[in-house]
């Protein structure tokens, strides 16, 4: 279990995520489960992949998240022409000394805010392959280790649209989340009008949590304890994918140590030392379902990866605590279905 100070730790947590939160918010409208989302993957040490069509406020909230929080930021325009050396960096020859010198990228920031990242071609989108799960960029046989915190909060217009490029599959495993934002409802675009219409609300926005706090609060989020049980069941949603009829590609392990992360850092942000089922079901549908390729015969069918993915925590078993704390407990069995989600 947790110490007294990790407990503190989880305290400091929720005072600031809460702070963050109602800065974001008060740039993007009515979407405050898309806002915690954010935090989730923030604090669960992540990436985040936005996808939406045009207009709905996808660089909006990768902006105000970064805005929010006291740290170095970068904004990369992918287009087609952009190289990989425009995020990576690249090796220039110093005649003075008559040696090379590494000039960093692009991606040398806590937070890399990477716009329409499918418009670029597929190798200068495998830039960031490296980048984002070793955070570290090695160029000419030396490696650069990228700061800390560092997360790629990235947005995509759906593949449909004209000039994209669909993103690799080793791309897309790599976001911990995908989150689409939606249209506003008509009160919450009528707000913003009027929040919008005079200046971009981004020109108010202060950093209300430094980078070193955010560091320290994933330190807290690594601290919560998850039960065997709740990991066996995320470890069963995720194994469920890979024998799936309606999907040709499941999930990785690397969607389970993400899935856990995540339902680490949700628990965290309610205040709990531990991870509940819940917290794992409410996150399966934006951590899964981005990774999975569905059969031609599911397209057909207008079968979806989030529904594929529902249809799976409506069939696994939900272990059920036999103590009053999941910290505490060890594992039944109650029937299936959704709880929390």
């Amino acid at each position: 279990m947790t110490t007294y100070d990790e407990r503190a730790s989880l305290a400091d947590l929720t005072t600031t995520a809460g702070r963050v939160h109602r800065s974001v918010e008060a740039v993007i409208e009515g979407k405050p489960e898309v806002v915690r989302l954010a935090l989730t993957v923030l604090l669960a040490e992540g990436h985040l992949l936005i996808e939406d069509v045009p207009g709905v406020g996808k660089t909006m909230l990768a902006k105000a998240l970064a805005r929010s929080i006291d740290c170095s930021v970068r904004r990369i325009q992918f287009t087609p022409d952009l190289l990989p050396s425009d995020i990576t960096g690249v090796s220039v020859y110093d005649q003075q000394r008559q040696e090379f010198e590494f000039k960093p990228g692009a991606i040398f920031a806590q937070i890399v805010i990477g716009d329409e990242i499918n418009r670029a071609s597929p190798k200068t989108q495998s830039a960031l392959l490296e980048s984002m799960e070793e955070r570290q960029v090695t160029m000419d046989g030396q490696s650069y280790p990228l700061p800390s915190p560092f997360m790629v909060v990235a947005t995509q217009n759906p593949v449909e649209m004209e000039g994209t490029y669909p993103l690799p599959e080793a791309q897309r495993d790599r976001f911990m989340a995908r989150v689409s934002i939606g249209y506003p409802s008509p009160a919450a675009e009528l707000r913003m009008l009027d929040v919008h219409g005079g200046a971009s609300p981004l020109d108010g926005l202060r950093p209300v949590a430094g980078a070193q706090e955010i560091v320290r609060l994933t330190e807290a989020v690594r601290a919560v304890h998850v039960a065997e049980a709740v990991r066996r069941y995320a470890v069963e949603l995720v194994a469920a994918t890979r024998h799936h009829p309606d999907l040709r590609l499941g999930a990785s392990p690397r969607a389970t140590l993400h899935l856990l992360r995540a339902a680490k850092a949700a628990a965290a942000m309610a205040g709990r030392e531990f991870a509940l089922p819940d917290d794992v079901q409410s996150l399966a549908v934006p951590v899964l379902a981005h990774r999975l390729l569905p059969t031609a015969q599911a397209q057909l069918n207008r079968r979806s990866a989030e529904q594929v993915v529902l249809e799976i925590v409506r069939r696994t078993p939900v272990p059920e605590p036999s103590a009053p704390q999941w910290g505490q407990s060890a594992p039944g069995l109650r029937p299936p279905g959704p709880r929390g989600a």
